[in-house]
């Protein structure tokens, strides 16, 4: 049979496990932390995006009037001069 350890080596290993322990946490919550920053950035980039995206439809809605009153203005020109 095999002795069991002294009780002071398990404590000192315990402490040196908590302490792995506490270091993995910090690296996971550094990560986490890091994956919130980006998550942030994105979203205002998304955001800015939105803004410009839709600053562009409001100055595109004219395009499409200004053409068809072309094509009635051509239209009624070659109307006029087929009457005349």
């Amino acid at each position: 049979m095999t002795q069991p350890p002294p009780p002071e080596s398990v404590a000192v290993e315990l402490e040196k496990l908590r302490g792995t322990m506490a270091e993995g946490f910090a690296r996971v919550d550094g990560s986490l932390a890091l994956l919130v920053q980006r998550g942030d950035q994105t979203d205002r980039q998304l955001a800015d995006h939105d803004q410009r995206l839709d600053a562009l439809e409001r100055g595109r809605w004219p395009l499409p009037s200004v053409a068809a009153v072309v094509g009635l203005l051509g239209v009624a020109l070659s109307m006029w001069q087929f009457v005349r």
